[in-house]
């Protein structure tokens, strides 16, 4: 079974170890690099690097990253999350921790030079667990501390006319026929074939899902 949680992701990113950080820079480029010198606990995730990057100015100035991870199962786990630094009384101990848990960043930073690095922290983040391996595919959104996990995908409407041209459409068989037809979201693609294939546009995106009042 997919038995799937937040916590289970971030057990996964541990053990893939080396992870691709996205930022942007103040010229709106995307920025990606790789980092191993992290420290997970159960609601956060700690990294470290040197004050003089283009990274680490990027982090102070928006804060906003992207971290994605890939396990040898063809499972993409990926997270999006705000860093800040930590405290300048906690710096020392989350940096040491790091180097004890990560031995080749001694190499890297000898001695007293580890003191240029700083410690980021990622407290409130949107998780999302994509995997390939299987079929369908299957996949899920999770979220830790304030993070949010913004609707992605599509939905059908009320317009629907329960034609079956979107579950031919589908590659995933994500899709039961019906009035309305359903998307089954943990298999979906979001690869939008069922868009293309909808004679009467009775398939949106799901962020255009328009929320009922509440009573």
């Amino acid at each position: 079974g997919n038995r799937m949680d937040a916590q289970t992701c971030l057990n996964k990113l541990r053990y893939v170890g080396v992870l691709s950080f996205a930022t942007v820079d103040g010229e709106g480029n995307p920025q990606v690099r790789n980092i191993s010198a992290i420290h997970y606990e159960p609601d956060a995730l700690y990294f470290f690097t040197a004050r003089g990057k283009d990274f680490c100015k990027e982090l102070l100035a928006r804060g906003k990253v992207q971290i994605l991870g890939y396990t040898r199962y063809k499972e993409m786990i990926r997270l999006s999350g705000t860093a800040a630094p930590v405290p300048p009384g906690e710096q020392e101990k989350w940096r040491d921790l790091i180097f004890e848990e990560q031995p080749y960043l001694s190499n890297v930073y000898p001695g007293e030079t580890r003191s240029i690095g700083i410690v980021f922290c990622i407290r409130d983040m949107a998780i999302e667990y994509f995997h390939l391996g299987v079929n369908p595919i299957f996949r899920e959104s999770y979220t830790v501390g304030q993070g949010r996990a913004k609707p992605k995908g599509y939905t059908i409407t009320e317009d629907c006319v329960s034609c079956g041209a979107c579950v031919e459409a589908c590659p995933q068989r994500a899709i039961t026929l019906g009035a309305p037809s359903v998307i089954h979201q943990e298999h979906c693609l979001h690869c939008g074939n069922c868009v293309e294939h909808c004679p009467v546009a009775a398939v949106i995106p799901r962020e255009q899902e328009t929320v009922p009042p509440e009573t």
